[in-house]
């Protein structure tokens, strides 16, 4: 009778940018993330697929992530001229004066919602302060205010 040798079962480490994730039960084959592998540019075009909560979450998981997804310009800039179609003045407002894009998405992501939620007329129908309570307001600047009234003057 021939008598087997046991191994420990070998955890397998994820490793993404230096932080180490365990990865149990994965046998003893160590998994690379695509990231490690891929040419950055490939993994920037995996990147530039996702939203905009999406890249931030992303951005969160490692180093390596972080590093490529923070300084990526061409996945913030697209991103943020998704927001443009909402604010669009801000957004360039933003640009001229030179922030990134990113810094210009930060700024203005949460805006555009509300903005967008103003001008298409959910607001309209609000008799008091308290119907608005418990929804995420923002300071707006008066030209964002003369549009809001505009559009409520159109309808």
């Amino acid at each position: 009778m021939q008598h087997e040798t046991q191994r420990p079962a070998a955890d397998v480490f994820l490793t993404c940018g230096g932080t180490s994730c365990l990865t149990p039960g994965a046998g003893e084959t160590r998994l690379h993330n695509f990231a490690e592998t891929l040419p950055t540019e490939m993994s920037l075009r995996i990147f530039g697929e996702l939203d905009a909560e999406s890249l931030c979450s992303a951005a969160r998981t490692c180093r390596l992530w972080r590093l490529l997804i923070q300084e990526s310009e061409p996945l913030w800039r697209k991103q943020c001229l998704l927001v443009r179609a909402v604010c669009q003045r801000e957004i360039d407002r933003d640009r001229r004066d030179g922030l990134s894009w990113k810094v210009t998405l930060v700024r203005n992501y949460q805006r555009s919602f509300l903005k967008r939620d103003w001008l298409g007329g959910r607001y309209s129908a609000v008799r008091s302060a308290e119907e608005l309570s418990g929804r995420k307001m923002l300071p707006l600047d008066a030209e964002t205010w003369g549009e809001i009234l505009q559009a409520e003057l159109d309808r």
